[in-house]
Order: C-alpha cells, then structure tokens, then sequence
C-alpha cells in the first residue's frame, strides 16, 4: 500500500527491495580472473538456489589499472539479505564449485579486501528496473554507479525526496535507464546514496546526460531552496558487465 504525502508516496507497506554492493578490491589481473570463476561457477548459482537473481557482476570500464569486481545483488527483504552467507555456508554445490577461490593459503587470498555497502530502495524506485538491452544482455551495454555524499543526515534525506519527488521519473524520461535508487543503511562515507544508470554504449549514454542537463524541469528543480547544497561529493564509475552479469 501507498499512502500519499505531500504529492510525494511513502511507505506504509511498500515492498521495497534491498541492494548490497559488493566491490572486491583486486590488484592483479591473474586473481580477478579467479574472482570472476568464483562469481560466475559458485556464487552466482548459489545465489539463484536462494531466488535472488539479476546479480550484476562488472569490471571497471575507464581505469583499465582496477582489477576490482563490482557486483549488485538484489534483496527482496532485510531477512533474505541477513541469512544469504549462512545458506552459502551449508550449500555444499557452492563450497565445491567456489574451492579455488575459498580455500586459498594466508596470504595468497583473491582480494585486498571486500567493500560491502548496504542499500534500501526509493520510494519512487522500489524495485530493480531492466531496459531490454540489460534484460537480453546485449553485448554493448554500459553502466554508471553514482554515489552522492551529504554533509548532513538532513541534506541527505532532502537529496532523496528530490529524486521521490522527480528526479527518478525525469530520468527515465530522458531514457538515462536508471537500474536502481538506494539510501545506503550501513558502509563507507555515509550519509550517502548509491544509484545505477544503464545505456546501450556510452555514446547514447553521454546523450541522455545532456537531455537530462537541458530539461526545463532539472533546471526548475535544482534551483529550489529545499534542495540547495544536498550533495557535498559525488564519486562515479563506468562500468562493463561481465559476460556471465544477470543484467
């Protein structure tokens, strides 16, 4: 159920979807590659048994120097998030096919460390949405994950009722595909939130950009009082998705 504030919804009991962004940090290409083994053999499957599916698995597209992984798994409650590591613990099919990547010596570990970032969905995006071109994969698709700093927990929560109140539709409008809107509950550099636009190639994706910067409703938006100084930082990524990415 909606319930209606301001023009603005809310929830009430919204079923709104839960992201964890996952970044193993990886410096080597040779271990990236087993990275990507353990992802696309073991974790990826496991996660299916569990029904939580359209896990994007991606490389970094620009900085050909990060060897890192970026992976977004999609939750549908805070209960399947909580219980997903304790299923992979007694999944015997995971723990076999991941054994390469799970039973390294100290010091020979695949990744630096895992940065993990956890994520509540907006209101005005409440579930993953998929262009056709992430649903069939095409081979040309690229991603861009935003993170957006707030100075204050006020000034953040102000920055996400500017996209509840317009900015998520006007971004759709403007064809940017937007996959997914989250307010981060717990990781690095809070208060902030995460969100992930999706293009064909990155040409059209630069032209969305500039249809978004041109729209007469960004510029009326941005100027509003209320939402003056929401963000203090932004950091980006360009990202490709890997050939076994659910999206």
């Amino acid at each position: 159920m909606f319930l209606i504030v301001s023009g603005i919804a809310t929830a009430d009991e919204v079923e709104l979807q839960y992201y964890e962004i996952r970044i193993y940090k990886i410096y080597d290409f040779e271990k990236q590659q087993i990275a990507d083994e353990y992802l696309r053999d073991a974790l990826l499957p496991a996660l299916n048994r569990q029904k939580i599916r359209n896990v994007g698995v991606f490389h970094n597209l620009k900085d050909q120097n990060d060897h890192s992984v970026y992976v977004v798994i999609p939750f549908a409650s805070l209960k399947s998030f909580s219980s997903y590591n304790q299923k992979l613990a007694t999944d015997a099919k995971y723990q076999e096919a991941g054994k390469k990547y799970l039973q390294r010596k100290k010091g020979d570990g695949v990744f630096d460390r895992i940065e993990s970032r956890l994520l509540k969905a907006f209101i005005s995006m409440p579930r993953m949405e998929l262009a056709d071109f992430s649903k069939d994969r095409a081979s040309e698709r690229v991603f861009e994950l935003r993170l957006y700093e707030s100075h204050t927990e006020a000034h953040a929560r102000r920055k996400v009722k500017m996209f509840d109140s317009g900015e998520t539709q006007l971004m759709r409008d403007v064809k940017m595909s937007p996959v997914f809107f989250g307010e981060t509950l717990s990781g690095p550099d809070l208060p902030n939130l995460v969100y992930m636009l999706s293009a064909e190639n990155l040409a059209a994706h630069e032209e969305h950009w500039k249809s978004f910067l041109k729209s007469d409703q960004w510029t009326k938006m941005k100027d509003l009082p209320e939402y003056k100084d929401t963000v203090s930082n932004i950091k980006n990524w360009f990202l490709t998705p890997t050939t076994f990415s659910q999206f």
